[in-house]
């Protein structure tokens, strides 16, 4: 990479934010815009001076990179090369119809179709998402949802990746698409039983908080449809879906740590909800419903890692919920599918993920037989109801992802699908993967997941990619991943760090990196480093960490906190300006996050996220190199975070280290869209890394 350039130097602009008593000194607040003024025709003077300073600091970042751009196209070519792109996903059955998402080569968006009865029926084209996208730099078609009498289809549409959909009606017997236009939604939404009647969640247009139901009637404008729920409480959200059993609609309304749940029936729309459980702080439940009875999944009774109960559809509240699958201390209790005969439990132990069978007559209680210790198992959405057969994906960090059909009561399994590697020179016995414990320094147990290949010689001069998350109680588990082979067949190990702030060990995992004790998990992820170096499976001069979002903050923090330990670090949309955005209710997410992160209006958690925010803890000494992602329209992230964030490192740092910040002009939280374009930001990503250990291939 090209060390000459000249970095973009951002104007300072004094602001001064006062609360507590305390000051902070922001000299580049200026860099926040609305969306307004980013969308606006016109661009005022802010807006110019505000894209300027991105566009530069794209530009320095092609100049830096432009020795890498030949690799980078190559590394992209090499991972596209693995993609079967004329692919297709298994068939699922569904009210008389098959349905299948598949790709066509060359394309980048999918093709939704079905079959009627049996595979062999002709195709019926619901969306060509390639047609769809045409002239948009940015395009994402979802929510799907088709009536039950199978005539009509509800989709969303978003061309700006801010998450704000408009959701529109398709004739499935005529293709013809309807005038109904409903804005700002999020995307989802239910059929009631009468196939006249939609119900959909609506945003907060300033802080995109999910906050009211409303209900279309087929036909009508949008502007006459009925608010049915409107959540006030601003810490929570709410959405709408209809049950398995396709007997009720339900109003979910939820917060990080409370529920409530509102029911109707799906035959009688112009009914009201009812209630289910009022809410109560620290009492978490979903709901679920099989023949006289709703199953609830809850914490109740302190079941710190939730169990399984049910109670009557028609006597709801808690005192008559009774146990089904009693509390366990050592298992998380993660989800659960109903069938007719069987209930199926996603459940996770000592950190690996694990699938109960039960039948409901008691006859059979047993566990899916699993091999490997590092691996991730899920179970699909299965919406038939009345089945023997259950199905699950399958897939570890040396195995291709299986869609595997599973008999409940034979106990047979039937391969479905199993993910082709391209290009002829995957075989996983080249690949070696295993689980290591980290002591952390309150002497937690923290694992390690490794993954690397035969040839790859463990010593201090192995370059080494360590990747995390630790938020929200999100796991991330041990899969497979055919971009990643471009790391570990260049010599790299990569490494998963199972930190607190997750579920990996249960909830009391994730309890312990939250709120005041969100220091845990960027303290586990660098006690996880330290053994790394210590066993000799890299050096400081080898290592890299990467992380995204949330995981951005994590990188972020591991900056300030361990600078030293790092030789490079790729920080994607990362949430730094954790002060200022949670004391900003107008900032999309913040009033849903107080019990994930704590409200800074409090001294005692303005301290504390003070202590450790990002941005406001960058110091004058020595980082590592750094690599920065952000989409400009990001709705979860805003981009001001990290250009700030580089800014300000720019500024101060006393290094002469590479610092890039890469802006997507057209893109947000999830980067680009289309599958072959997200190929090349994690091509950018890699090429960053394999360039510090001098790896580029011409």
């Amino acid at each position: 990479m090209k060390t000459n350039a000249i970095p973009p130097k951002a104007e300072k602009q004094l602001e001064e934010l006062t609360i507590h008593g305390h000051t902070r000194i922001d000299n580049y607040f200026w860099m926040r815009l609305t969306d307004e003024q980013k969308t606006a025709e016109q661009k005022d003077e802010q807006t110019q001076k505000v894209e300027a300073y991105l566009h530069a600091e794209n530009d320095y970042f092609d100049e830096v990179t432009k020795d890498s751009k030949e690799f980078q196209e190559a590394l992209f070519q090499e991972m596209k090369g693995r993609i079967k792109e004329d692919d297709e996903s298994v068939p699922y059955f569904k009210n008389q119809y098959f349905y299948i998402t598949r790709f066509e080569k060359g394309k980048q968006y999918p093709v939704f179709s079905r079959k009627k009865g049996n595979l062999e029926a002709k195709e019926e084209v619901l969306f060509n998402v390639n047609d769809e996208a045409e002239g948009h730099e940015y395009f994402q078609l979802g929510g799907l949802n088709v009536s039950s009498n199978n005539k009509l289809a509800a989709f969303a549409i978003d061309t700006v990746s801010r998450r704000q959909y408009i959701i529109q009606i398709k004739n499935l017997e005529t293709g013809e698409i309807y005038p109904d236009k409903i804005e700002n939604t999020t995307g989802g939404s239910v059929w009631a039983n009468d196939n006249q009647t939609l119900y959909y969640t609506k945003k907060d247009p300033i802080t995109l908080r999910s906050q009211k139901i409303f209900k279309h009637i087929l036909g009508t404008d949008s502007s006459e449809d009925v608010e049915v729920y409107h959540e006030e409480d601003d810490t929570f959200g709410t959405y709408v879906y209809k049950t398995k059993s396709n007997k009720y609609i339900v109003i979910g309304s939820y917060s990080t740590v409370s529920n409530e749940f509102r029911v109707l029936s799906a035959d009688e729309p112009s009914g009201e909800f009812r209630i289910i459980q009022p809410r109560e702080r620290d009492l978490e439940y979903s709901l679920s419903h099989f023949e006289d009875h709703f199953y609830i999944q809850t914490n109740k009774d302190g079941a710190k890692n939730f169990k399984l109960m049910k109670t009557p559809v028609d006597n709801t509240a808690k005192e008559n919920w009774v146990d089904v699958v009693p509390h366990r201390e050592g298992t998380l209790l993660e989800d659960v599918s109903i069938f007719k005969e069987y209930l199926v439990l996603e459940e996770r132990t000592n950190g690996l993920s694990k699938i109960r069978i039960k039948r409901w007559d008691g006859e059979e209680d047993y566990y899916l037989p699993i091999d490997e210790e590092t691996y991730s198992v899920d179970v699909y959405a299965n919406p038939e109801f009345d089945t023997d057969v259950f199905r699950y994906s399958y897939n570890s960090f040396t195995t291709p992802t299986s869609v595997i059909d599973f008999n409940m009561k034979d106990r047979s399994k039937d391969i479905k699908k199993e993910q082709e590697v391209l290009g002829g020179k995957f075989d996983k016995q080249n690949y070696i993967s295993k689980r290591v414990w980290a002591t952390a320094r309150d002497g937690k147990k923290v694992a390690i997941s490794l993954v690397h290949h035969k040839d790859t010689i463990l010593s201090k001069d192995t370059p080494l990619l360590q990747y995390a998350y630790g938020s929200y109680g999100y796991t991330i588990s041990d899969g497979f991943s055919t971009t990643r082979l471009s790391l570990l067949d260049r010599g790299f190990v990569y490494a998963l760090a199972h930190i607190r702030g997750s579920q990996y060990l249960g909830r009391e995992w994730y309890e312990d990196g939250k709120m005041l004790h969100k220091k845990n998990t960027f303290y586990d992820f660098i006690d996880c480093s330290q053994y790394l170096i210590d066993n000799n499976y890299t050096s400081s001069d080898h290592l890299y960490a990467m992380g995204g979002s949330a995981g951005g903050l994590l990188m972020g923090a591991i900056l300030n906190m361990a600078p030293e330990l790092y030789n490079g670090i790729v920080a994607a949309v990362p949430f730094v300006d954790v002060v200022s955005t949670m004391l900003d209710e107008s900032i999309p997410l913040t009033t849903g996050e107080f019990d994930e992160w704590g409200n800074p209006k409090d001294k005692e958690y303005y301290d504390y996220i003070l202590s450790y925010s990002p941005y406001d803890q960058v110091e004058s000494k020595e980082y590592p190199n750094i690599l920065v992602t952000t989409g400009y329209f990001d709705s979860q992230v805003q981009y001001w975070e990290p250009a700030k964030w580089v800014a300000k490192l720019r500024e101060v740092k006393t290094d002469t280290n590479i610092l890039l910040l890469n802006t997507n002009m057209d893109a947000g939280h999830g980067g680009a869209s289309g599958r072959f374009n997200a190929l090349k930001e994690t091509a950018r990503d890699y090429a960053f890394f394999l360039a510090l250990e001098d790896k580029l291939e011409k």
